[in-house]
């Protein structure tokens, strides 16, 4: 029995420049366990390294240095085996313009070698909610419809660990949601969800594990109510019956700002004040309170406070 279903060590991928020119290293030593039957969210900005990543893991890009173990299978090793485990939905959406939804995934399965019987295809076709276009062409769907097909391909041979690239980019609220019922119900069955994303409230929802990637480096890799809690702020927000011109000297020893004509906000970190000393403060300045509003810290205040962190340091 496997521990992990991905395992990368020092894992980099460098592209050769011009000549003369130094080459663009995308992925600097990356070492990253993906747990058996997780649920993992991938995230980083825009040329972070997820794509490539995730490219010579699908056996697409040719890594430079460093090893990668998909179900236990050395990518470079034993190739077949590991893709036979792994099915990954690219960013793209590439399509045979002439093929139907289920011609698609017959051929897919014909390539994965999956008998005739064995085959899933009004299954999974039903599962994604595009059995009613099972024999239109594959340019007459939407975006959605597309999106959802390729999911399906990618799991005609049953892989243990999916991979999700930017899966809902362009996809509704409502056939985003259809997605991920989909998608839970694969984890529920056992399969290792791998997901990328922008849109880091989904992690923050899906995923029971997050990594954050920037600059070709791994720059955290936790359980996501674990990486929830490395910051521990909470933005408290109080509106006063009066009209404020400054922030009241009560409030000075807080990280306090005036929010509109009535109103002062606070970045309160929880170790070191609670909102009850806040709220003393602006008592003792003889204010009256009308409102109190918070908000807590989420996953995109922790990835951009990292993300630039590193920036930073880069730089």
């Amino acid at each position: 029995m496997i521990e992990n279903a991905i395992e990368l060590k020092g894992l980099t991928k460098a592209y050769r420049g011009r000549k003369g020119s130094q080459p663009k290293v995308a992925l600097k030593g990356i070492d990253l366990n993906i747990p058996r039957g997780s649920m993992f969210g991938l995230l980083g900005p825009n040329g972070a390294g997820k794509s490539t990543t995730i490219n010579i893991l699908a056996g697409l890009v040719n890594k430079t240095a460093g090893t990668a173990r998909v179900w236990g299978y050395d990518i470079e090793e034993d190739p077949r085996n590991a893709r036979a485990n792994i099915g990954v939905v690219p960013q793209e959406l590439t399509f045979d313009a002439f093929f139907t939804p289920r011609e698609m995934l017959e051929v897919q399965a014909g390539m994965y070698g999956v008998p005739q019987a064995d085959r899933r295809t009004e299954e999974l076709l039903k599962a994604v909610h595009l059995w009613e276009q099972r024999d239109a062409y594959s340019r007459t769907l939407s975006g959605g419809m597309k999106r959802r097909l390729l999911v399906a391909k990618a799991m005609v041979h049953t892989p243990p660990i999916l991979i999700l690239d930017e899966p809902t980019a362009g996809v509704d609220i409502e056939l985003r949601q259809q997605l991920w019922d989909y998608v839970r119900e694969l984890h529920a069955r056992g399969t290792t969800i791998v997901l990328t994303t922008h849109y880091l409230e989904e992690a923050e929802e899906l995923c029971d594990t997050i990594a954050i990637i920037n600059h070709g480096e791994v720059v955290a890799c936790e359980p996501t109510k674990q990486l929830l809690k490395r910051i521990d702020e909470k933005q408290v927000t109080i509106m006063v019956a009066e009209t404020l011109s400054e922030v009241p000297g009560s409030l000075a020893a807080f990280d306090a700002s005036l929010n509109g004509d009535h109103g002062v906000t606070v970045q309160l970190n929880q170790s070191v004040a609670n909102v009850g000393a806040v709220l003393a403060a602006v008592q003792k300045a003889g204010l009256t309170i009308v409102d109190i509003s918070t908000r807590e810290t989420d996953l995109e205040d922790i990835f951009l406070q990292l993300t630039r962190r590193q920036s930073g340091e880069a730089a």
